[in-house]
């Protein structure tokens, strides 16, 4: 089959443009407008059932996880850009290089809503397993799998049931929640979003981004420049939050060292190297790479691991489970394989293997679980007695929280945590505005202390059942 009969465009070059973080018209005039001539070739992805009410920036935007590197959701032209493996072989890690990813641009072309434009710069051809793979990956972040869709639907319709009256165009979260194209990736920034700011979070996933994009650029001969952070450690906090509890500290801007090569950045970009301008700090460096592999990072040593990339105590955490993954003891296709079937068994089953691995407390296991597609239970911290207090007026304690929160959103069972993640979800979008049109600068301003100045025992418009 070739590949026109694949639903594959392919063009000998592009002219691409480097879109500032936060479209700043001021920011075109003094730096300009980068651009580089790349090949590209272009997949479809038909949406089938989920085309009825599919929208691709409420199916992106959805949880924090979308603002964290390798993802970068542009405002304006309502595209994800981020770099994809192009193999999903788990056992094979070495095929999990830089140089075994690309570039992706995904994206829901108006004129034809029942499908998703996903645009691969820097190559004229794939291979049908490429393909294959560039797709999997693109379904698994949206949760385009039947599974996901028939959960969705019967969430939806559970939702419409208890809260008829309320206005849907104003809620963006339609019970589809954001998460990573492979697990490991979910699973290590779930460990990022344990005990810190939120601009930690997202400067660690950034810096883990940078190591893998000097580990490539090093491999090719490219020399990289030094990156020195100057993000201190924050202090550790008693639960797991997934948004922070302090306010967030502006960033300290890095210093890049340019090197003399005679490779050009827009080669290294070709090689999967995610260009971005210099503007408002979305990007530091201007440059990120991918998400590392279990095997890229089972090799660091522990300590320069936590000073390079600023992860603390969870560098030994993220360093134990890639060596596990990679030797054999925690086997990610097995997972993958239990939690095809959501029922409540092997929930408990993976429950139970999560919780084996180092660092793995109940909110780490249960952000994980989500992510593979349970939502039955939900993540409790702080944020939880925050938004218990003020939406719901109820007065909870870290004793307490489970029961409240099985007792409040009950009624939705098996989908708990959806309800519970749509009133978070809206809260948040009262208090910051639409999180699809925040340019990623302000990503880091998005704090749970600038949640508390909302007036407490603020009720919904009607009571949640089971209340």
């Amino acid at each position: 089959m070739n590949s026109k009969e694949m639903g594959i465009n392919c063009l000998e070059e592009e002219e691409i443009e480097t879109q500032p973080c936060d479209h700043s018209k001021e920011d075109d005039e003094d730096e300009g407008r980068r651009t580089s001539t790349l090949p590209w070739c272009e997949l479809e992805l038909p949406l089938g059932e989920a085309a009825e009410t599919f929208r691709l920036d409420k199916a992106v935007c959805s949880h924090g996880l979308f603002m964290m590197a390798p993802n970068h959701w542009d405002p304006i032209s309502k595209t994800l850009t981020r770099p994809l493996r192009l193999s999903l072989v788990d056992d094979d890690y070495s095929s999990f290089s830089s140089a075994g990813s690309v570039l992706v641009t995904i994206s829901q072309p108006p004129e034809h809503p029942n499908l998703l434009n996903v645009r691969v710069h820097g190559t004229k051809s794939l291979s049908s397993l490429q393909q294959h793979a560039l797709l999997a990956q693109v379904s698994r972040m949206l949760r385009l799998s039947e599974t996901e869709e028939r959960a969705v639907k019967e969430f939806q319709k559970m939702y419409n049931m208890f809260n008829y009256g309320d206005n849907e165009d104003e809620r963006n979260f339609s019970g589809r929640v954001f998460r990573s194209p492979t697990l490991f990736e979910d699973m290590v920034k779930c460990i990022l979003l344990c005990n810190c700011q939120w601009s930690r979070t997202l400067s660690m996933a950034q810096s883990l981004c940078e190591l893998k994009l000097e580990m490539h650029c090093h491999s090719s001969h490219f020399p990289v420049a030094k990156v020195v952070s100057t993000v201190a450690d924050s202090p550790k906090s008693e639960t797991d939050d997934f948004i922070p509890k302090t306010s967030a500290e502006k960033e300290s801007r890095r210093d890049i060292k340019d090197c003399k090569s005679s490779q050009t950045a827009e080669d290294c970009i070709a090689d999967s190297c995610l260009q971005f301008s210099h503007r408002r700090g979305c990007y530091a460096s201007g440059q990120i790479g991918n998400f590392p592999s279990p095997r890229e990072l089972a090799k660091f040593d522990e300590n320069f691991l936590a000073e390079r990339c600023k992860l603390g105590y969870r560098a030994n955490r993220i360093l134990k489970l890639a060596q596990e993954i990679v030797q054999g003891g925690v086997q990610l296709r097995h997972l993958e394989e239990v939690s095809n079937d959501s029922g409540l068994s092997s929930y408990n089953k993976l429950a139970d293997q999560l919780k084996e691995i180092d660092g793995f407390g109940p909110f780490t296991c249960a952000n994980v679980l989500m992510c593979m597609g349970y939502y039955n239970v939900i993540p409790t911290d702080t944020e939880t007695i925050r938004h218990l207090a003020q939406f719901h007026a109820k007065k909870s304690t870290t004793r307490t929280v489970h029961r409240d929160v099985e007792k409040i959103y009950g009624n939705y069972a098996p989908y708990q945590f959806l309800a519970y993640w749509s009133e978070l979800w809206h809260f948040y979008e009262k208090r910051f505005g639409k999180l699809s049109e925040m340019p990623c600068s302000d990503y880091k301003l998005i704090t749970a202390s600038k949640m508390k100045t909302e007036k407490r025992g603020t009720k919904r418009k009607k009571a949640s059942i089971g209340k």
